[in-house]
């Protein structure tokens, strides 16, 4: 395997493991259909305003702490990929989570490494991926790639510390928080989701908007992220997300526009509560996503 490919699964490792993270417990920017197995039930007027319901169900998904979470996510043409696994965001965003390539061109780049799917651990400061027994050869047999959120944030500009602060401070409400912000909400109707009664509620926001007001970046760094956003062709979103009876998120789904082609994501939530429990990975078997970039930057291989 050259240096070249490893550098350049590294840094798609980086971007694909976060957006895991991101599409599970926060905003993705992009999303799919509502899914053939939802079953409208009837479509209705409520005796609660939708920002009254929304206001609620953020409360009760953030208090809820943790979940489990099933997930799909595309990109155009760049990739497709599937995750789950067990999310907590009770302080910062953790958990573990098996990522599967399943189409575009990550998945093509990542059986050059011997595998379409791998393990990932969330920490309040780091993610880190778990790779095949052929790329670890290239890394000195250390199969665990670390990627923490500072030096993400230095790598990516404005996009980069923007991931940091969603990956640090995100949760599954993020979505309902995205919905409230936007002014742009509507009552869809009653639907069943998975043999559970919800409420749908859809809207469109204005992304770099938003990132304006559900970040803590400075203005720069806003600044840098509108550019980056432009030249992408990421401008709105649609956003739905389903309700059930005690205000607990169920579904959620994020469609958007990239100069790529589509952008879409969909996640799934179940048994709020769940026991998380995510470890560091043991220093002996894990490599720094950094030094990994310095050696692809010197070409050759590493065979």
């Amino acid at each position: 395997m050259k240096s070249r490919t490893v550098r350049r699964v590294t840094l798609s490792i980086a971007l694909t493991t976060a957006l895991a993270g991101v599409a599970a417990c926060g905003s993705s920017g992009g999303s799919g259909s509502s899914g053939k197995d939802d079953k409208a039930v009837h479509k209705g007027t409520t005796h609660v305003s939708p920002i009254a319901a929304l206001r609620s169900a953020e409360k009760s998904t953030d208090s809820a702490d943790s979940a489990k979470v099933e997930s799909t996510t595309t990109m155009g043409t760049m990739m497709s990929m599937k995750a789950d696994g067990v999310m907590g965001w009770a302080d910062g965003l953790t958990g573990t989570m098996t990522i599967t390539y399943t189409g575009g061109t990550m998945a093509d780049t990542m059986r050059q490494t011997g595998s379409t799917s791998m393990q990932a651990r969330y920490l309040p400061d780091a993610y880190y991926a778990k790779m095949s027994d052929k790329f670890a050869e290239q890394t000195g047999g250390k199969h665990w790639i670390k990627y923490a959120y500072d030096d993400l944030a230095k790598l990516g500009g404005g996009s980069g510390a923007y991931l940091k602060d969603q990956m640090q401070n995100t949760t599954p409400n993020q979505s309902v928080k995205l919905l409230l912000a936007s002014g742009d909400v509507t009552k869809v109707g009653e639907e069943t989701v998975r043999g559970e009664k919800t409420t749908h509620y859809s809207g469109t926001v204005n992304v770099a908007d938003l990132a304006t007001k559900t970040s803590n970046l400075s203005a720069s760094q806003l600044e840098d992220l509108k550019k980056q956003l432009t030249a992408a062709g990421v401008s709105t979103e649609k956003v739905d997300i389903w309700v059930n009876g005690d205000d607990l998120l169920v579904k959620k789904v994020e469609k958007g526009e990239l100069s790529t082609g589509t952008m879409s994501s969909t996640a799934y939530y179940s048994d709020y509560g769940v026991k998380v429990s995510a470890t560091e990975p043991p220093a002996s078997d894990t490599a720094d996503f950094k030094d990994l970039l310095k050696q692809g930057s010197t070409g050759g291989t590493t065979s």
